[in-house]
Formats: C-alpha cells, structure tokens, sequence
C-alpha cells in the first residue's frame, strides 16, 4: 500500500487507529491502489473517514464498487451458514482476480470494458415486481401446457409463472426459497469454480434465486420446464445474477428450456448467470438455451456439468440478440459410457459480438461426445468459437468430435476459431476442425435461376445452413418459434 506524506491536518493519536482501519479494509478485498491521506484531515476521525471509504484505488476494473454493494447485500439478505460461506468466498476470488482483460488468452477476442465501466443497479431481492402477464406473452414460446418459471431482473416472479402441470414428487421451485434444501446445500457451488472465473466468483458472491430442479430416481417429467429470464431495464441500467441447479437423479428424465429476452431497449443491463447440472446413472437432461435480447444487453452465461455412469446430456444454445454475449459451457464426463451433444447456432450482425467457449473433459474411459457449431456472421459483427476437448490419461476408448462451420455475409465481418485437442490417452478417436467462408455461389445461382428473389434465396441457404442445430432442439414449439424468428432476421 503507497501512502503519501501529507500527515499534518490528522491527530498523531488517530493516525495509527486510522492506518489500521483503512488497511484492514483494503486487505479484505485484496483491493491493490493507493490511499491518498491528504483528505483524511477533512474528517473529525478515523471512524468517519472509515465509513466514507474515500479512497483512490488503482482499481481501473471496477470491482470496488461490485465489493461495496455486496457488502449492503451480505448484510440484508441471511441464510444457512453454507450460503453465507460460499458467498464470501466468491467475493473473496472476484476481489482478488477482478474483470478478465483481453492479456487473458481465454478472454483474448472478447473485451468487457462495456460492463466493467457502465453503473448498474443491482435489484434488491425485497423490490416490488413491475411486469404484468401481457408483457410475458411475446416470450411464451415452449407451449401452453409447459411448466414455466418466470424471473424479472433475476427475481422469481410466482405471480407470472405457471407451476401446475408438474408431477408431484418433481421439486421445482425458486433457489431464494429452497435454500437450507439439502439437496441444494449439498451441490450447490460444488461445480462452478470461483477460483479463476471472475464471473462466475462474482455471480456467487451474489447467489439468491433462480431456479431449483430436483427429478428423483426412476421418474421422467413428460413436460418441458421453461426457466424465462426478463430484464426490465426501462428505468436504469441493472444487473442480475441468476444462479440455477439442476439435479436428475439414477434413471431420470427430464427437457429444460431456458430463454433470455429484456422487455426495452432504452438502458444497457448485465445479466450474469450461472448453471450447474448434475446428471446420476443413467439419467437424461435436454437443455435448449435461447438468447434474444436486444444491443443493449451485456451477457456472461456459465453452464457447468457433471455426468455420472451412462448418463446422456444433450445441449442446444441459439444465440440471436445481445450487444455482448459470451457462453461458457464446461461438462465432465466423470464415469463411464457417458454421452454429451453440444449444438450451438449464433446470428450475429451489427456490432454485436457473440463468443462461445466450450470444454468437454473426458476424465473416464468409454465416453462420447459431439459437438457442432455453426455461425452467421453480418455486417460488422464478430463471431467467437473456442472448443476444447480434454482427454485424461485413463479416459481410454474415448470417441470425440467436433466441428465449427461459419458463413460470413459481409467484408466487415469478423470470425475467430479456434479447435483444441488434448489428449493423454492413447486408445483413442478423436477429431477437430474449423470451416469459414462465404454462401454456395452455385447453389445460389441455382436458387435464383428457379425464380427465387435473391433475398429469399440467401435466407433459404441459410436456414438449411442452420438446420442442422435447429433440429436438435427438443421442445417442439420452440423450435418452431426459433426457427421462424431465425428465418426472420436472416431476411433482413
């Protein structure tokens, strides 16, 4: 800590009592910067000058104020010493390691300075709701018999939601009310790492509600469950932190849907959420993921999973809005003959930037994965694909897979790949690889020659082009819905 030597305003007998409190507080938050002393004179004593924490930090990333408001919520919002404690020990890694920066290798095409430097406004939990049920409406894509939890500015709204047609041994609820759950005591924050994702330390300091999924063994929930994420940003600029769990247990099934959407486009907001599925013996979870915000949005999604002995975890991720979006998807297969099947579609124009990050860990033998992602990149957009597939030593018998393919629609457009293979066994099959051009000129020509306008013809080749990830998705009417809202923007 660097102090300067403007010591004659302060009292010789509170110098010390002052210097002990401003460092304590600056070790607390592992805050490096300096304290400029020479304001400490305007303050009758080291307790006042304690609480106004005026001080000049080096902190051009902006997580003292992140620290402040999580020191108001750490003291309103109480729970199980479990909660408590996995709180502070993701303030604890987000004040030590801060925003990435693009020094970072995993961050190096994706610049958050947009988030690090906008003001949000955290929503408290005790806040009044401000959306009506015609306002959800538009986002009711999973059908009218699907079970629905509805979140405004990362809130469970129980107003909105429809909770009826689950079966009654299936638990699902709110996290905020299913927090001293022993289920949720004992997995949550065993899956995502605070200790060198900041997102996801920093979205754990703040953990309080999203949604809580329990399948027990030896059931299949017939219904589709649609977690609808709303951001109400037509005031001021706000944050939320959704945290979700999922648990199916031995020989369960179950289909998730989980959709992102913001109700204006007035202010920017910063959704921060994090995912953690957990999938028994010969359980199944499909997960289809939909992002559609608007240019104002700013988006860290992390989804961690954990498959155990002949489980199957299918996974569709469709991104078509957001200023700034960024998919962090992590899955271990953790025993044998485990299956995952990643598909990712992103259309991105604009100025928008859309950065997928993958890692599939093969830790045990006889697993499969598959992974495809495509991506439509417009004007003066930018695409970002990092896949990595990790085979541990005894991860023998191993087959893995995976494959980017992107179409870019204008000069302006820029798209980043990178494919990685690691890999410590030797009986394995395994294959990367990487594909960007520009629309079949022939097959364009061939379009056009039968009639077809040039705009529909383009529209058409690039909805076949998707088609191969829109197939993926499980819930018919959501698909359906994606599908023409795909087909819609490709148009234009």
């Amino acid at each position: 800590m660097e102090m300067s030597n403007k010591f004659e305003t302060i009292k010789p007998d509170h110098l010390q009592r002052l210097t002990d409190e401003i460092k304590a507080y600056v070790t607390k938050h592992n805050l490096p910067g300096k304290i400029d002393w020479s304001i400490a004179g305007t303050f009758s004593g080291p307790e006042e000058f304690a609480k106004s924490k005026r001080m000049v930090f080096n902190n051009t990333d902006n997580r003292k104020s992140y620290l402040d408001v999580f020191e108001d919520f750490h003291l309103k919002i109480k729970s199980n010493s479990a909660i408590q404690f996995l709180r502070e020990d993701g303030a604890k890694h987000f004040a030590t390691i801060g925003f990435p920066t693009t020094k970072n290798e995993e961050w190096k095409y994706t610049n958050v300075t947009q988030i690090t430097k906008n003001n949000f406004r955290f929503t408290s939990p005790s806040e009044k709701f401000t959306l009506s049920k015609n306002d959800i409406k538009p986002f009711l894509i999973c059908g009218k018999d699907t079970v629905v939890l509805v979140f405004e500015n990362g809130r469970f709204n129980e107003s909105l939601s429809s909770l009826n047609n689950i079966q009654k041994n299936v638990k699902v609820s709110s996290l905020a009310a299913s927090l001293d759950n022993e289920i949720v005591v004992q997995h949550l924050g065993k899956y995502a790492s605070n200790k060198n994702e900041s997102f996801i330390a920093l979205n754990t300091a703040f953990v309080f509600d999203g949604a809580f999924i329990h399948v027990p063994a030896n059931t299949i929930v017939e219904t589709p469950i649609h977690l609808l994420y709303l951001t109400d940003a037509r005031v001021e600029s706000t944050v939320s932190y959704p945290r979700n769990l999922i648990v199916a247990e031995r020989n369960s099934q179950v289909r998730i849907a989980e959709s992102y959407h913001n109700i204006s486009s007035v202010n920017h907001h910063f959704t921060n959420s994090v995912t953690e599925v957990v999938i028994k013996e010969n359980a199944k979870v499909e997960f289809d993921k939909f992002q559609n915000e608007t240019n104002e949005a700013f988006h860290i999604n992390h989804t961690e999973t954990h498959q155990e002995r002949n489980s199957t975890f299918d996974i569709s991720t469709v991104t078509l809005g957001g200023g700034l979006v960024r998919n962090n998807l992590h899955i271990v297969l953790n025993d044998v003959n485990c299956t995952a099947q990643l598909h990712g579609l992103y259309l991105v124009n604009g100025t928008q930037l859309v950065d997928n990050h993958t890692l599939v860990d093969h830790a045990k033998p006889n697993c499969y994965s598959n992974e495809l992602y495509k991506g439509i990149i417009d004007d003066k957009g930018h695409g970002v694909f990092n896949g990595k597939i990790f085979v541990r030593k005894d991860a023998q018998k191993t087959n893995a897979y995976q494959s980017n393919k992107n179409i870019l629609l204008s000069d302006d457009a820029t798209m980043n790949a990178k494919p990685q293979l690691e890999i410590f066994a030797d009986d394995v099959k395994c294959s990367h690889g990487a594909t960007t051009g520009q629309l079949d000129e022939e097959a364009l020509f061939y379009l056009r020659s039968r009639g077809i306008g040039e705009e529909n013809a383009k529209a058409l080749l690039n909805i076949a082009f998707a088609n191969d990830v829109l197939n993926h998705i499980s819930v018919d009417p959501m698909r359906e819905k994606i599908a023409n809202l795909v087909f819609e923007k490709l148009k234009k």
